[in-house]
């Protein structure tokens, strides 16, 4: 069936006025916007409008080129530019308990997945049949990447272990579901902080001091950027990417006879050449961000690459077809025992080391939210904590891919 709107100019187009108009209202005080937006996350919305327009037929994401387009050239400049802006050196500055309850929190997230999903696979007679049948555990490690390194680590997954559009459909529920659900529970445990630090024996002497370390790190304030700004940004993105796809087929042309191999120890992925591109986007904006050119975050590097990112979302949304959207108890299951593990792995750890819920909440947050809510998070403790939202959640881009693909190698073990 031919669509109603073939041309992709036009699809551009109505793609940007739409992700204008999600900009604007998610960021509008309005009560109506308020609270639209806590129901239904802005992220989730740019899924869903170009969803129901191809599945309405009004455009045909099959036919469009413009989700090649997007996965080929604007996900590994984002990468490059979402890592190079990355202040490392502040987050070792936070403080060991910071980092030691974030990190435990992500390697809940790594080695909770494989878990959950066996015993999913035990509680529910037939489950096991039917997510080898569809590969559930292609689109639950695209979960580990939402709930590691956000959207552009989770669609880097998508298409490194080859996700189905149906199965990436319902799984885009199923995190948004569990995720937000989550964020609310931090939120409202804030309201307990004190009872929840007693229980964890907590010494709240670490919060001040990463306080202070913040309110004293200053830093000259941000200023427009002009052309000679906006060619070196580009230039930096979408140069580090060519520079990924160059490397990135000597290396998986080099391994392509070594695939049978790797196949038997289920490392068949690095044999991908998209793969190579995305670690190596990642380890040169790792790279990069111990340089000067960290330093264009304040020119907007970030929001940029964050277009990116939401732009590649609705090329993906585009693709999804709603009428074959089903509900599937096993993996919000999955998903719902997944998000306890991550939890009791950083109730465990902080109790352990006596960090406040204020690093439990950050932490968690900055893994399963990203840079658009654990800030949001540390304000509700203090507004001036609200940078180590940000920190932890840069970081979380930084591990991003690399703990999915140790999540991917573990599931695929317990298949």
């Amino acid at each position: 069936m031919q669509p109603l709107i073939t041309n992709d100019a036009i699809i551009l187009g109505i793609f940007l006025v739409v992700l204008t108009l999600i900009f604007k209202t998610s960021q509008s005080a309005h009560p109506f916007w308020v609270r639209a937006y806590t129901y239904v996350p802005a992220l989730l919305l740019c899924y869903i409008f170009p969803a129901t327009m191809n599945s309405l037929g009004i455009i045909s994401g099959e036919q469009s080129s413009l989700y090649k387009l997007s996965t080929n050239y604007l996900l590994p400049a984002a990468l490059v530019l979402l890592t190079s802006t990355a202040d490392l050196r502040s987050i070792m500055r936070l403080g060991k308990k910071a980092l030691i309850t974030f990190l435990s929190g992500t390697i809940g997230i790594i080695v909770g997945a494989p878990i959950a999903f066996v015993i999913v696979m035990w509680l529910i007679p037939g489950f096991r049949e039917q997510a080898i049948a569809n590969e559930y555990w292609k689109g639950l490690v695209t979960i580990s990447g939402s709930w590691i390194g956000g959207s552009s680590s989770q669609l880097a997954l998508k298409e490194i272990y080859g996700c189905s559009e149906a199965l990436f459909a319902i799984i885009l529920v199923v995190d948004a579901v569990v995720s937000t659900s989550w964020t609310a529970c931090l939120i409202w445990g804030a309201a307990y902080r004190d009872k929840i630090d007693e229980w964890l024996h907590a010494d709240n002497s670490s919060i001040e001091e990463v306080k202070q370390r913040i309110l004293a790190y200053k830093e000259e304030a941000d200023r427009p950027a002009n052309l000679l700004d906006l060619s070196t940004i580009l230039a930096l993105g979408f140069g580090g990417g060519a520079l990924a796809h160059a490397l990135a087929y000597g290396i998986s042309t080099t391994l392509q006879p070594y695939k049978a191999s790797l196949t038997a120890y289920g490392l068949d992925p690095f044999t991908s050449n998209f793969l190579w591109v995305v670690i190596l986007s990642t380890s040169l904006g790792i790279i990069l961000s111990f340089t000067p050119l960290r330093k264009l975050e304040k020119l907007g590097t970030t929001d940029l690459a964050t277009l990116f990112v939401y732009f590649l979302i609705m090329t993906i949304g585009m693709r999804l077809d709603l009428s074959n959207l089903g509900g599937n108890m096993g993996l919000f299951l999955v998903a719902v025992i997944w998000m306890l593990i991550h939890v009791l792995f950083m109730l465990v750890t902080a109790r352990m080391i006596k960090a406040p819920y204020f690093f439990v909440a950050v932490g968690s947050q900055a893994n399963i939210g990203g840079v658009s809510t654990a800030p949001a998070v540390a304000s509700v403790f203090h507004p001036a904590l609200a940078p180590v939202g940000v920190l932890l959640a840069v970081l979380s881009h930084v591990l991003g891919v690399y703990g999915g693909l140790i999540t991917g190698w573990l599931m695929r073990l317990m298949m």
